[in-house]
């Protein structure tokens, strides 16, 4: 099962989802990981105000392994249409249980896959 989902991860490397910039984005924000060398950027572009505001669109560009790439297309996928201020309220949990691959036992994977976690938190 798990060969099932790192050909899931793989594919998303080689075609990721919600790839590219926003022009004007909201929001923006840059993450390196400075051990392995893997980095992404992060734009946002919300509707409304305030408590209100919800995320119309979101893109990543960056490069990296499979990991962090493969998580930053899924993640940005999870956060759309999201309110901005709901992403208080996700976890790293939430990130990693979005690539379906156990990472707890290989932290600097975890570290990859958390990396667009990292660049909405520095957005907040």
């Amino acid at each position: 099962m798990e060969e099932l989902y790192q050909e899931f991860i793989i594919e998303l490397y080689k075609h990721p989802l919600n790839f590219g910039k926003i022009e004007n984005p909201d929001y923006h924000s840059e993450i390196h990981n400075i051990t392995c060398g893997d980095r992404i950027e992060l734009f946002l572009k919300v509707t409304g105000e305030g408590n209100a505001a919800i995320i119309e669109e979101v893109k990543f560009v960056g490069a990296g392994c499979a990991i962090s790439q493969a998580s930053a297309s899924l993640f940005t996928g999870y956060l759309k249409g999201k309110k901005l201020f709901d992403l208080l309220k996700i976890t790293k949990d939430d990130v990693l249980s979005l690539l379906k691959i156990d990472l707890s036992k290989n932290p600097s994977r975890m570290k990859c896959a958390l990396l667009v976690f990292d660049g909405m938190k520095k957005i907040l």
